[in-house]
């Protein structure tokens, strides 16, 4: 048992210096605390070995909105240029994170989908509390239209009513959004 568990440390070890090698970020599944000093902790590395640009792939439902928040800051902390690659889906907070990335470098795979839709929380205890939380959610909602407002150049009204439900776009749909920037089938079309 010790020794399997010695070659899948090792095989561990050998991806993570190739990917730290080729300067790639991949971020799969749900956002959380964890996988926001996840990748942190990878954009700080990388921006410390050089500044050489940083390839960032997402394939994301969401999931927590300030996790979100932390990675969409530090793509824009970090020193290096960071190129997104949307892939599967990049969905929700995943949305927050992709629009990070300068207009010129975001990048989707063919087949990849895309959604926008207003924050949302389960809230509970006395009233006081949740009128509170209910201010708080208003805040952030308008928060995330007006940075996808920005980010796309779509109006606030337009990105405010289409996050009233969920707003599922094919990659081509979130070209013409403002979204997506460029759709590739393979590396060599990356302009890094």
């Amino acid at each position: 048992m010790a020794e399997e568990e010695k070659k899948q440390n090792d095989s561990q070890n050998i991806l993570t210096q190739k990917m730290i090698d080729n300067r790639t970020i991949i971020l799969f599944g749900e956002i959380n605390q964890d996988v926001a000093k996840e990748v942190s902790s990878q954009l700080l590395l990388l921006a410390s070995l050089s500044d050489d640009p940083i390839k960032l792939f997402i394939n994301s439902q969401g999931g927590h909105v300030e996790a979100g928040d932390t990675i969409h800051d530090m793509i824009k902390f970090v020193k290096p240029d960071v190129y997104v690659i949307g892939t599967g889906w990049v969905a929700s907070a995943g949305i927050t994170i992709y629009l990070a990335a300068k207009k010129e470098h975001r990048y989707s795979l063919p087949n990849t989908r895309y959604m926008i839709h207003q924050p949302s929380g389960g809230v509970q205890g006395q009233s006081t509390e949740i009128q509170i939380e209910a201010k708080e959610i208003i805040k952030m909602r308008e928060r995330i239209n007006n940075l996808i407002a920005k980010a796309t150049g779509q109006s606030y009204d337009k990105v405010a009513h289409d996050t009233d439900r969920n707003f599922w776009m094919s990659v081509d749909e979130a070209k013409d959004y403002g979204i997506v920037t460029n759709i590739i089938e393979n590396d060599s079309e990356l302009n890094l």
